[in-house]
């Protein structure tokens, strides 16, 4: 109950080399360690790496289940081909991460408000100052037992701050991929929304100041739209938008439900501003896989 979320390990790490010479070395699960890499790695200077998030949960069944690891391994993909690291094959690293799973099951939370959280993670190491794509990288994977995100709760509702200052990615960028700099330097505007009182950073985009995502998780909208429709709307994947898991299964859950209309679309923040003072806002929401679903208050 008292799991501060990323904070606990379990005992083993999943640890698969690669070089530009020898291509992909064979896969270790070994006990969980420091690394041991040169200073002048890629990684370290210029940001040459990558994570994916997802998660392993015990059902009431006993049963242990990944939820929709394919979709995770398919943006690790394109994250990988991004940032110039290299491509490796999407079922077989599946199968060491459903191993390492297996390897570390009593560190699945037997409980239905915790899980296990799976950190993939793709870094450059070549030893290196050269700004070039990496001749080394780095796989590994490592498990942490989690429960909420947010130390308020699982559903307690958050407040945002939006300030059209800064921005979480642009055209062109890296913002539908998942890379540490994209994080890195989003903690400047979330340590200013927290001294001005607010939990998350809604993040805007553009001259009409788009709403995008907020702070880490994509954006939901459920509302009366301008036509009078109940609508379930959400910013559409243009290139800034991080192309969730979550995000994903709740379009895919709405469509099959059938009972309002569902959107990927563009909502500004003089839309929302209008929604809010016509009381047409019916809820507002993020999604990832470290939070799940997380209210927004008003």
């Amino acid at each position: 109950n008292g799991l501060v979320f990323g904070t606990v390990f379990s005992d083993n790490m999943l640890f698969i080399e690669w070089s530009l010479a020898s291509g992909w070395e064979k896969p270790h699960i070994k006990p969980l360690e420091n690394l041991s890499v040169h200073p002048a790695i890629s990684a370290f200077h210029y940001a040459v790496e990558l994570f994916e998030g997802m998660k392993a949960y015990r059902g009431v069944d006993g049963k242990i289940r990944l939820f929709r690891p394919s979709l995770n391994m398919d943006r690790m993909l394109r994250s990988a081909v991004r940032a110039t690291l290299p491509e490796f094959d999407k079922e077989e690293l599946l199968e060491c991460i459903r191993k390492l799973v297996e390897i570390e099951k009593e560190w699945v939370p037997y409980s239905t408000s915790a899980s296990l959280y799976i950190r993939p993670t793709l870094i450059g190491t070549e030893p290196s100052l050269g700004v070039k794509k990496p001749s080394k990288a780095l796989l590994y994977v490592i498990l942490s037992p989690v429960g909420p995100y947010f130390a308020s709760g699982s559903f307690n509702p958050i407040s945002l701050w939006a300030d059209p200052k800064y921005v979480r990615a642009w055209k062109g960028g890296t913002g539908d991929c998942k890379l540490g700099g994209n994080y890195g330097s989003s903690i400047y505007a979330q340590r200013e929304a927290m001294e001005l009182g607010c939990q998350q950073v809604l993040w805007l985009y553009g001259e009409d100041h788009q709403i995008t995502e907020v702070g880490t998780m994509n954006l939901f909208l459920y509302w009366q739209n301008e036509d009078g429709e109940e609508e379930l709307a959400t910013p559409p994947l243009d290139g800034i938008i991080l192309p969730g898991v979550t995000r994903q299964s709740i379009l895919d859950l709405a469509h099959k439900w059938g009972e309002f209309k569902v959107s990927e679309r563009y909502i500004t923040m003089s839309d929302l501003i209008a929604a809010l003072k016509d009381r047409r806002v019916k809820e507002m929401f993020g999604a990832g896989t470290a939070c799940v679903v997380c209210p927004i208050s008003t």
